[in-house]
Order: C-alpha cells, then sequence, then structure tokens
C-alpha cells in the first residue's frame, strides 16, 4: 500500500468518526429541561439535554444541587429533592 492509499483510507475513517460522533450527539439532545432546585433558602436553575427527559431532569438536578451543597450526604438529599421548577425547552 503506497502513501496516497493510506492517506486516503484514514481520511475516509476519520470522516466516518466525525460523522458517528455527531450524530451521537445530536441524539442526546432530543430532550432539553431547565430544573431550579431550592437548598436551604438558596435557588440554583441549570439546563440540560439528554436521550430521555428522565435522564435530561436527572443531569440539571445533579447540576443544580452541585452549586448548592457541599458532602456527599447533602448531595444526595438534595438530588432526591422536588424540583421548584421545571420547564421543557425546545
Amino acid at each position: 500500500m503506497n502513501k496516497k492509499t493510506g492517506l486516503i483510507i484514514g481520511l475516509v475513517f476519520a470522516a466516518a468518526f466525525a460523522a458517528l460522533l455527531t450524530y451521537s450527539m445530536m441524539s442526546l439532545r432530543q430532550h432539553r429541561v431547565e430544573v431550579c432546585i431550592e437548598w436551604n433558602g438558596r435557588t440554583e436553575c441549570r439546563t440540560a439535554a439528554g436521550a430521555t427527559e428522565d435522564e435530561a431532569v436527572r443531569t440539571a438536578t445533579d447540576n443544580a444541587c452541585a452549586l448548592l451543597v457541599s458532602g456527599m450526604t447533602d448531595s444526595m438529599a438534595c438530588g432526591r429533592s422536588t424540583p421548584k421548577s421545571l420547564r421543557r425547552l425546545e
């Protein structure tokens, strides 16, 4: 195999990988939500996307809780709390 053939094969694989990566990222954005969590009198809102709405809500909740609490116990309790608000985004 010469250099030109190797280069062409490499470019084909790179293009296929880029297409697969783009497809995977687009499928994750099927559901977008904004979740607001209130914890000890403070409120944080975060937006997240996921393949399912539950996944997006969980991610947004975890991100909001990360800014509100410290320690594993509070983090787990915050993550199980009911959001103050939940808004579906397009």
